[in-house]
């Protein structure tokens, strides 16, 4: 079967915790964020912040908070050229509404839409990226001193992979997650 280079670029994005030791082009930095920035919101309210941690030395101290005590499994990450902060700003009213109507916290949506942007547009450039869920937020927040306006979503580690090697993704097949006119479930 033959793929759109969109898809190719789909089936060969991974999560990647093992990096070179090479640093990351600012302009390669710069447009992960660009493609992370022209993603959609609820209500255009683009609720994503992102501080970028390329300093090593900074880098260093701040994943040796992030990922200290029972975060210590995510320590990987700490040998990632760079380590975004990805943020939520709270105080966006339609954000607030949605919530409150729908039950669901719209931002969220918002920043996994701008952090599937960010990721590809690195796969797409030859860098490698990995989304981290576990980590110490409380120590995140205070390491940089953030407002209380924004809350520390994820972080993610971005890089060179250190292996290239490409395996085929293990998902359920299509007809067991996706129907057409009624719930197949």
């Amino acid at each position: 079967m033959d793929f759109s280079p969109f898809q190719e670029l789909v089936r060969s994005r991974r999560s990647v915790r093992r990096y070179l030791e090479i640093p990351v082009e600012r302009e390669k930095i710069l447009a992960c964020l660009e493609a992370a920035r022209l993603a959609p919101s609820a209500e255009n309210v683009q609720p994503w912040r992102f501080l970028v941690v390329d300093d090593p030395d900074l880098k260093a101290r701040f994943a040796s908070q992030a990922f200290s005590g029972i975060y210590s499994f995510s320590r990987f990450a700490a040998k990632a050229p760079v380590l975004i902060v990805i943020l939520a700003q709270l105080d966006i009213l339609a954000n607030r509404i949605g919530r409150k109507i729908q039950g669901v916290p719209f931002y969220l949506i918002d920043i996994g839409i701008a952090g599937a942007h960010l990721s590809l547009q690195a796969q797409e450039l030859g860098l490698g990226t990995c989304w981290i869920g576990w980590f110490n937020p409380r120590k995140v927040r205070k390491f940089f001193a953030l407002p209380k306006k924004y809350r520390v979503v994820s972080l993610m580690a971005l890089g060179y992979p250190s292996e290239k090697t490409v395996r085929e993704k293990r998902r359920k097949p299509l007809a067991e997650i996706a129907w057409f006119n009624r719930c197949g479930g």
